[in-house]
């Protein structure tokens, strides 16, 4: 095993988070638009957009990833093992993204076929593309501090791509395409997808990978998957990621539900309208009340962000992860228990469930790097980008049975897209349970597994310690 300095620049920094920022624009928009957009815009039905979110997002997380993370660690090219596919998928991941959150002219049944089709592909991309920029962060460095420190620069762009997709993708919709959804969020996602893939050049061309395995490190992808499974950190950390993001999938898909069917619509114009001199003009006041909901939480998530490394490097991650965690959840609680002219306490929880979540954030992801290093100091083997796919198993996983579960739930309160009578009190309060009740219990959940999760602040010094020497000899 070889390595460089492990000081990291401020631009290398910058260059690594802009490719989570770029990869945001797609995956936020999936976990807040993509059952919306199946129901609301393209048309399908609540059921066929069930099957399609759960089944193609399954497929892709339990093949496209694993695999993706078997080739990943067997490239070797003069860039190493996980820039080039930064580079390789930046054009067809931008076009893709595109082509998935488009309306074409079919029948009903084409429009199913290009549905599962254009989201394969998206999601295969995505494991392409994201899987192998994961696995980079473990090994631009071998520093744990360091680590921290970049995740903490990657998760501000990522809550800035948050804030963006959050705040302004509903309003801009609406403006974009005059009124038509379909024309809108075509328009909005086509300068996207020019952005995106300009960001993700730069991440390539400002990052080097330096933590090199032995030339003679030799290993079938029997042994890898041999060391996976008996790594119970990485099986806790998979179950944790894939818990996490059915939570984001629900409680982030139904807001845009919740601010149209359930949150009365004159206290929120009389709660925005002290705002409104200060704030850009929006569609309507759905549309601003959803975007200063959305980014007054994420302003507040950046600032549990910065809290995170300090917090981290003291009490160690999985403690700061686990308690963030739990006190979060039980912000996500209490909406339940808000009548719809509650604004305030709308709005505050909101905030207060973001600042902790905030703080959770980049530990999530610097763990995984933990479980990488734990698994080479265990076996003497490093495999970055298999153990890597944990998260990205977890994370399409679940955004998939979150997704899935969202457009179930919908149906089985029997929501009606576009009605203009209105929605059923059975309905309402289904809306109700879906930004609360229901995120909450995979949240509560992945806090219990943490107790079982091993590598505590001691673990983790020891195992960099004895690493870093291995390394120097």
């Amino acid at each position: 095993m070889t390595t460089q300095n492990h000081k990291l620049s401020i631009l290398e920094k910058v260059g690594y988070s802009l490719g989570d920022l770029a990869a945001n624009l797609v995956f936020q928009t999936l976990v807040t638009y993509l059952a919306y957009f199946y129901t609301d815009i393209y048309g399908l039905k609540t059921e066929d957009a069930t099957l399609v979110t759960l089944f193609v997002g399954l497929f892709a997380a339990f093949v496209f990833n694993p695999v993706m993370g078997a080739i990943a660690d067997r490239t070797n090219t003069r860039w190493g093992k996980f820039r080039p596919w930064i580079l390789w998928t930046a054009v067809p991941l931008g076009v893709v993204a595109l082509l998935a959150f488009s309306t074409p002219d079919f029948s009903y049944k084409g429009k199913v076929i290009y549905a599962v089709v254009t989201y394969t592909l998206l999601l295969m991309l995505y494991a392409a593309n994201n899987l192998p920029y994961s696995a980079l962060s473990g090994v631009i460095t071998g520093d744990m501090k360091e680590r921290n420190s970049m995740s903490a620069y990657r998760f501000v762009a990522v809550m800035f791509a948050q804030f963006f997709v959050q705040v302004f993708m509903y309003n801009l919709i609406l403006s974009a395409g005059d009124g038509d959804k379909a024309v809108g969020i075509e328009k909005v996602m086509t300068v996207l997808a020019i952005i995106g893939t300009v960001m993700l050049l730069i991440t390539f061309f400002t990052t080097k990978e330096r933590v090199v395995p032995k030339p003679e490190q030799k290993s079938s992808l029997r042994e890898d998957l041999g060391d996976l499974f008996r790594n119970i950190p990485w099986i806790i950390m998979l179950v944790v990621t894939t818990l996490i993001f059915v939570t984001l999938a629900l409680k982030g898909g139904s807001y845009v539900y919740y601010f149209e069917n359930y949150v009365d619509q004159g206290e929120l114009e009389a709660f925005l309208n002290p705002m409104k001199p200060f704030l850009p003009v929006f569609e309507n006041d759905t549309a601003l009340g959803l975007g200063v909901f959305n980014g007054g939480g994420i302003l507040i998530g950046l600032i549990g962000i910065m809290w995170s490394k300090t917090l981290a490097d003291k009490y160690g991650k999985r403690n700061v992860f686990g308690a963030s965690l739990f006190v979060s959840t039980l912000f996500i609680i209490f909406f339940y228990f808000y009548p719809p002219q509650s604004i305030g306490w709308i709005f505050g929880s909101q905030i207060l469930h973001m600042f902790f979540y905030g703080i959770s954030t980049p530990i999530l992801w610097t763990m995984i790097a933990d479980v990488a290093d734990y698994s080479e100091w265990k076996t003497n083997r490093r495999a970055t980008a298999i153990i890597f796919s944990a998260m990205m198993v977890g994370l399409k996983g679940g955004l998939s049975i979150g997704s899935a579960l969202l457009t179930w739930i919908l149906n089985l309160f029997n929501y009606v897209p576009k009605s203009e009578v209105g929605q059923t009190a059975d309905t309402i309060n289904g809306i109700k349970m879906l930004v609360s009740v229901f995120p909450a219990i995979p949240f509560l959940i992945a806090v219990g597994l943490l107790f079982f999760y091993e590598i505590g602040k001691k673990m983790e010094l020891q195992i960099e310690s004895e690493l870093k020497e291995r390394r120097i000899a």
